[in-house]
């Protein structure tokens, strides 16, 4: 009995070892099919992708090559446009700063949140900074008010007068129409002046986000019918673009009175002025309108002088009509007028060598300024070889960094008059 037992349980521990078996062989047998499979799949994935490579090297050569070629192109072709359209752009530039600053201003010496120590208004306003753009601007924020310059200005009758603005989009979804005026004029009064046509004499220009408009006037002047001096004109090229830095250079001559932005002569009036007719007060003024502009770099010039003259017998042109934003050697389509004309003087000379000497003023590390002066020597030699054909073999370069100041370091004015570029002859 206890054998038969035995037995039994003996038959049946065979049983399901046997039975626990073939599941274990069952699942290896599963295991590797399933990996045996993968193995058969990834092979021939890898031998198809191998196949089309190999089999399409020579194409993919051909196409990588192709590319190249044509991204080569490409880029000599924006190269080369980008070339001939700045230069196109350039040519609307015709007018040559002189060898002086008579006045700068880019508020750096005004704490942010002040209003501006050479300003005076009936409004009101600050120093700010903005997330764009470098520097600070004035924020002219009062509407139906006047911002005048604290200061004689003594203007020749031949200058230049440039400022950086910002207008505000408000001018645009206020239904505003004007953005702002500034007036240059003649006055023996108090700085602060709000009446609509300023002085004795003045031009009055309308800067608004679609146009310009100018009015030259006079009390002192009477026409034939007895009226006041009035001579008006206007134009609609290149208006100034709201929420951006637009650059407004302004170039009088005698009587002549041009304007240009955004590399466009937008106005030229040759008789607009009243005859001997000088300038000594700046002043801008906020009416009819929605928003305020931010003003900065604004600076006065002496213009045209005789490079030949000034080359040839003195033997050197200082200039500050070559233009670089700050810490670039990039020069600026303002700088076109004088290039050509540094051209010229070399071209109609063609025996005359000279050195291109850069200077900067004293603001940040030396070392840096004086690698900063080296490369925009180096930039000028460039653009007046490539853009004008001078020979290269006439010109040297060098930089003297802030070492060779021409006035003092502590004003922004003493500071732009030693941001330079000379031309020694050799």
């Amino acid at each position: 009995m206890i054998r038969l037992f035995l037995n039994i349980t003996f038959l049946f521990l065979l049983s399901a070892s046997l039975t626990f078996a073939q599941f274990d062989i069952l699942n290896k047998v599963k295991d590797k099919v399933e990996k045996k499979v993968e193995e058969k799949i990834d092979e021939g994935i890898d031998k198809t992708i191998d196949d089309a490579v190999d089999g399409n090297n020579e194409a993919e050569e051909s196409v990588e090559k192709n590319s190249e070629e044509i991204y080569d192109n490409e880029e000599k072709q924006t190269s080369e446009t980008a070339k001939t359209e700045e230069l196109k752009s350039f040519t609307k530039y015709d007018f040559v700063p002189g060898d002086q600053v008579l006045f700068f201003e880019d508020f750096s010496q005004d704490a942010i949140g002040d209003f501006p120590a050479l300003w005076t208004t009936d409004g009101s306003g600050e120093v700010r900074t903005t997330n764009l753009y470098p520097g600070n601007f004035f924020y002219m924020n009062a509407s139906g008010k006047v911002y005048n310059l604290m200061k004689d200005l003594e203007l020749p009758k031949n200058f230049i007068f440039e400022f950086d603005v910002i207008p505000t989009s408000e001018y645009e979804e206020g239904g505003g129409s004007h953005s702002f005026y500034l007036t240059l004029y003649n006055d023996d009064d108090d700085w602060l002046n709000n009446e609509l046509y300023p002085g004795k004499t003045g031009v009055h220009l309308t800067v608004r986000s679609y146009d310009w408009d100018v009015i030259a006037y006079s009390s002192e002047i009477k026409t034939k019918d007895g009226y006041d001096y009035n001579v008006n004109g206007g134009s609609d090229i290149a208006p100034v673009q709201p929420n951006k830095l637009n650059h407004v250079i302004i170039w009088v001559q005698n009587r002549r009175f041009r304007v240009y932005h955004a590399g466009q002569k937008v106005l030229d009036m040759p008789t607009l002025i009243p005859e001997n007719t000088t300038f000594n007060r700046l002043r801008f003024s906020l009416w009819s309108q929605d928003g305020h502009p931010y003003i900065s770099n604004i600076r006065f010039t002496t213009a045209s002088p005789d490079m030949r003259s000034k080359l040839l017998t003195e033997g050197k042109i200082v200039s500050h009509g070559i233009y670089f934003d700050s810490g670039s050697d990039k020069i600026k389509p303002e700088s076109y007028g004088t290039l050509k004309e540094i051209a010229k003087v070399l071209t109609e000379n063609p025996d005359v060598k000279i050195k291109i000497v850069g200077h900067t003023d004293s603001d940040g590390a030396d070392d840096l300024n004086l690698e900063l002066s080296k490369k925009r020597a180096a930039s000028v030699k460039t653009a007046l070889t490539n853009d004008f054909g001078i020979d290269a073999s006439r010109m040297e370069t060098d930089g003297m960094g802030e070492s060779q100041p021409i006035s003092g370091n502590n004003t922004p004015e003493e500071k732009a008059n030693n941001r330079r570029v000379e031309f020694i002859k050799l």
